[in-house]
């Protein structure tokens, strides 16, 4: 079964094939690469996902996370991890929101 890895941190000039490639090159090819794009104006973001094997997506994190891409340092994780931590922080921020002093 594929496991989903969230990229960080990409130049915003870098298209799905040079990510794609950037992987093979490391010993990682991937089954699918997605680039996150504002929904707007159709730029990219900064961020994206690629999925591959389970085995190798976890040594891949290891090996990859931290590496130089096109001039930028990657953040590569568990997308679902990265998920996780962005739903415990938005469930911290409206506690933080909903309590009163009154």
């Amino acid at each position: 079964m594929p496991k989903k890895i969230f990229v960080g941190n990409l130049p915003f000039e870098v298209d799905e094939h040079q990510l794609s490639q950037w992987f093979v090159d490391n010993g990682f090819p991937a089954d699918s690469v997605s680039i996150a794009t504002d929904r707007i104006s159709g730029e990219p973001r900064g961020f994206g996902y690629v999925e591959m094997s389970e085995k190798l997506a976890d040594r891949c994190v290891l090996a990859c996370n931290g590496l130089d891409f096109l001039g930028r340092t990657l953040i590569v994780n568990e997308a679902n991890a990265v998920y996780e931590r962005r739903q415990a922080l938005a469930v911290q921020k409206s506690t933080n929101f909903s309590t009163s002093s009154d």
